[in-house]
């Protein structure tokens, strides 16, 4: 074909990095990870019964509530962990009194957790390794003058590869899933569906905590809407692996300075509140998730919307760069 469509570059790209088998080691990872921390649950559940002599839920609950009143009447507590501990101690107490179990047993509690934990490090390092090198490694290859010397505009071979990158992202959306419910479900069971979760809870930055705008969801819909919200955060690190390995040749220094954009963000949301400005930084909006169990944002003024947004610019920016940069620059 003399001038391939978008479906046939798109499976140019597609077959590329399936032979590189990225995919699978990204799931031979989720495996290991996802049997350790499906192992730890089960530790600690077996724990629970020791000392409690019970898995009442309720028994539990009120234990962690008890932990969380004890430490808060401790001395030397920083201001933001001491937030963190009462929003947390009024939402435990607000599941207690509406007789709602926040952690019913079973696989879909333990995807829910995972998301939730790896939304902001696990996912985007997965598409790391995938995408590191989705344009650098054809300078290295020394593929990328035949790919540019194909009667193509450069434009589309760049936009086949943003497409593949959104594929691949729903792709591993799709095995953390899979995988999370296949494992944790042999020790923690598979039923959970229809549980009730509850969301809408409001905290702010400077401790208010509200209760106007909580609701009931069944947790296959609230798993529907934190796979969801992962799955923006992880395209949008594809995006940003995408710019990069446009400008830097080098496929070591690509994935560097995506580590550097994760790693980062850990830290800013540590000191976030201090610098006000850091909240249009994007690495410091990447947990989403938050906002669907009500926790209160790093800084004053962000939201849901908020956050989209600002992972929307910089997605924009992001692809601007990078397209201009692919279609203006020398091949040698």
């Amino acid at each position: 074909m003399s001038n391939p469509n978008m479906v046939g570059l798109i499976r140019n790209e597609v077959m590329k990095i399936a032979s590189k088998k990225r995919l699978a080691v990204v799931g031979v990872i989720l495996v290991i990870l996802v049997s350790m921390f499906t192992y730890a649950q089960y530790r600690e559940i077996q724990d629970k019964i020791e000392k409690q002599g019970t898995l009442d839920w309720r028994v539990d609950l009120q234990q962690e509530i008890v932990d969380r009143q004890n430490r808060l009447a401790s001395s030397g507590i920083q201001d933001e962990f001491r937030q963190f501990l009462e929003f947390d101690l009024k939402q435990k107490q607000y599941y207690l009194d509406n007789d709602i179990n926040p952690n019913y047993p079973g696989a879909p509690t333990f995807i829910r957790i995972f998301l939730s934990q790896g939304v902001s490090l696990v996912l985007p390092l997965f598409i790391i390794i995938i995408m590191a090198d989705i344009v650098s490694g054809e300078y290295n290859d020394g593929t990328i003058k035949t790919l540019l010397s194909r009667p193509v505009k450069r434009w589309r071979i760049l936009m086949a590869k943003w497409l593949t990158v959104l594929l691949y992202t729903s792709m591993v959306m799709a095995v953390t899933v899979i995988v999370c419910y296949g494992i944790s479900g042999i020790i923690l069971g598979y039923d959970g569906w229809t549980a009730p979760i509850l969301t809408g809870f409001q905290a702010s930055a400077s401790g208010e905590f509200s209760t106007e705008y909580i609701h009931t969801l069944p947790m296959w819909e609230y798993l529907l809407m934190s796979a969801g919200l992962a799955w923006v955060v992880t395209a949008v690190v594809g995006t940003i692996s995408l710019m990069i390995s446009v400008l830097v040749k080098n496929t070591a220094t690509g994935i560097g300075a995506m580590m550097a954009v994760l790693i980062a963000g850990t830290l800013l949301s540590t000191i976030g509140s201090s610098w006000t400005s850091s909240k249009y930084l994007v690495n410091l909006n990447f947990d989403l998730i938050n906002y669907l169990e009500g926790q209160a944002p790093p800084i004053e003024g962000m939201s849901l919307p908020f956050s989209l947004t600002v992972l929307g610019v910089w997605t924009a920016g992001c692809l601007a760069v990078a397209f201009w940069s692919f279609t203006q620059k020398d091949v040698y």
